[in-house]
């Protein structure tokens, strides 16, 4: 079972923490990233997300070595993206990390979301009534520097 994949089926969040099974844990924090019905004020119909799978799955990868070695009580991560048309409501996104103990494990899924904005090369179509739009993860990153002009 792969820990880091892009995937055009629904995400499982049972199926993607049971990827990192392991007698020595206690525990897990997850984040699940779901579509929501509206952005920038407009309402959303649904989203399409493309990826490069091979390469994305090698920028999760990293990102998933990177959280490991700032928090070296995680002892695994699992990060699983959807491409393709999700409708609101459905997951388009789960990671996943796991450690012996919890205190680092916020901060180390706080980064892995973040960091997987700011690198992974997945790209979303925000559509709405009367329109659509292309983004990157990475125009996400940080909306109020977008909407000041920075």
């Amino acid at each position: 079972m792969k820990r880091f994949e892009i995937t055009p089926e629904e995400i499982s969040v049972d199926d993607v923490v049971a990827r990192l099974a392991d007698p020595a844990i206690g525990a897990v924090a997850t984040f699940v990233g779901v579509v929501r019905g509206e952005t920038d004020g407009r309402a959303v119909e649904h989203l399409a997300y493309e990826a490069y799978p091979d390469m994305a799955e090698q920028t999760l990868r990293q990102i998933g070595d990177e959280a490991q070695e700032r928090w070296p009580t995680i002892r695994a991560v699992a990060i699983v993206h959807r491409t393709g048309r999700l409708e609101i409501g459905e997951i388009a996104v789960v990671i996943a990390l796991s450690a012996a103990h919890r205190p680092e494990v916020f901060d180390a899924l706080r980064y892995t979301i973040e960091r997987l904005k700011e690198i992974t090369p997945i790209w979303k179509k925000e559509v709405w009534v009367g329109g659509a739009t292309w983004r990157s993860e990475q125009n996400d990153v940080n909306p109020r520097q977008k909407q000041e002009g920075r």
